[in-house]
């Protein structure tokens, strides 16, 4: 570890390590041939945070994004391109905020994971309250949640089933009980400001009284997450963590080697500041032209804030998912697509409305009766898929119909734009 510290790029062979992103690593011999410490150092970064990944050419997309809003090239082509340049730096977030966890003790990593993990959901979240696009936040972040459950958690049955067609895949049910539950709670805080739309009482004290429900309703999420944090951290980390192997559970399945870092502490801290600070500006750019895209496209900004955001920030998710369901690691992939889920229900969402009080900006959590039925749906066919333990290709394909299903109806949704 000291070593690693110090210089990284110096190790003898740094292709031993297998990095937390599952996605394409960078050539160590390129830095082999570089004499000065400094530049070394300097291309020792670059290779792997910026070009140790196979969306490294979608990086390409952020200079022109930059030009076509500085041009005023069009609002849709700001959007898409800022779209397209989120991908990688969502994916880069995760694999940062990884490294840095290498190098403090198994608590400070997983809180450093459990509250950095969903970071470019949570920087749109708050670019769109400074712009009091509060109905972008509320699609926005259910669409997070629908992609993980859906989509994310559905691919990777589908995959794992496909990997192993021979015999069903098992895993861990602690983990997705303690998350269900949450997920339930969360439900039900969403449920109560949309029931007291129909409870009959009088239109001028709804409005109020739906705020002030949600204020409290998320106060109640966030000490929820807390509790779940010291629980998945202290008192019952055996269920999250992955029992496959036992003894060899830090140990890597096709280096046969422990995992360590590949960058330095201050110089993954330095990358993750950058990282952050060019999403702050795209997700700018993102909610100023939703709109006109929207227009543009034909797509309304309920489908695309629903559909198109939430994949854009669940690529790293999605990407770490699909290949532990191919090595037959089911609580890992499932860890990463519900967990996250439950991360966006009960930290991200309660944390918006909060920070949207705090900004003057009225935001609670009603949902309409069509949305509020997806998230309660997605939420139980979840629970129910994952409540036995085992998983096959099947379970995995219907949770992905029912994800296609939910953004078709998203899709032909007529007068959405008209809340705009």
């Amino acid at each position: 570890m000291e070593a690693a510290s110090a210089e990284p790029w110096l190790m003898e062979d740094l292709s031993k390590y297998n990095s937390p992103s599952p996605l394409k690593r960078s050539d160590p011999m390129l830095v082999s041939g570089v004499g000065v410490g400094l530049l070394r150092m300097f291309w020792a970064n670059i290779q792997e945070v910026l070009l140790g990944t196979k969306l490294s050419i979608l990086f390409s997309a952020l200079p022109f994004a930059i030009v076509a809003e500085q041009r005023n090239y069009g609002s849709a082509w700001v959007f898409a391109l800022s779209l397209i340049g989120l991908t990688p730096l969502a994916e880069r977030v995760s694999f940062l905020t990884e490294q840095i966890a290498f190098y403090t003790n198994p608590t400070v990593g997983g809180l450093l994971n459990a509250t950095c993990g969903n970071v470019t959901e949570l920087i749109i979240s708050i670019v769109a309250l400074i712009h009091h696009k509060v109905d972008v936040v509320k699609y926005s972040l259910l669409g997070s949640i629908l992609s993980n459950l859906l989509l994310v958690l559905g691919t990777s049955l589908f995959c794992g089933g496909i990997a192993n067609p021979s015999k069903e895949q098992k895993f861990d049910t602690g983990q997705t009980g303690v998350n269900s539950v949450l997920l339930l709670l969360g439900l039900l805080c969403h449920l109560l400001p949309l029931m007291l739309n129909l409870s009959g009482t009088p239109t001028e004290l709804i409005a109020a009284g739906k705020l002030q429900l949600s204020r409290a309703s998320c106060v109640v999420m966030l000490v929820g997450y807390i509790v779940y944090l010291f629980f998945q951290l202290w008192t019952h980390r055996q269920l999250f963590e992955d029992g496959d192997q036992g003894e060899d559970d830090d140990v890597d399945l096709i280096s046969n080697e422990k995992p360590g870092p590949v960058i330095g502490f201050w110089s993954a801290c330095f990358w993750l500041a950058l990282m952050t600070g060019i999403i702050a500006p795209l997700s700018e750019y993102i909610v100023a032209s939703i709109e006109v895209a929207s227009d543009a496209w034909g797509l309304s900004v309920s489908f695309i804030s629903v559909i198109l955001l939430p994949i854009v920030g669940n690529a790293a998710e999605h990407a770490g998912a699909i290949i532990f369901a191919f090595r037959n690691k089911l609580d890992i992939s499932i860890g990463l697509a519900v967990g996250s889920a439950t991360q966006i229900a009960m930290f991200v969402i309660p944390l918006s409305v909060l920070m949207s009080w705090i900004m003057g900006v009225d935001m609670d959590l009603d949902l309409n009766p069509l949305e509020t039925s997806c998230l309660a749906l997605s939420i139980i066919v979840t629970a129910f898929t994952l409540q036995d333990g085992t998983s096959h290709y099947l379970k995995g394909l219907v949770l992905v119909l029912c994800y296609i299903v939910t953004g078709a109806c998203f899709y032909v949704m007529e007068g959405a734009n008209s809340k705009y």
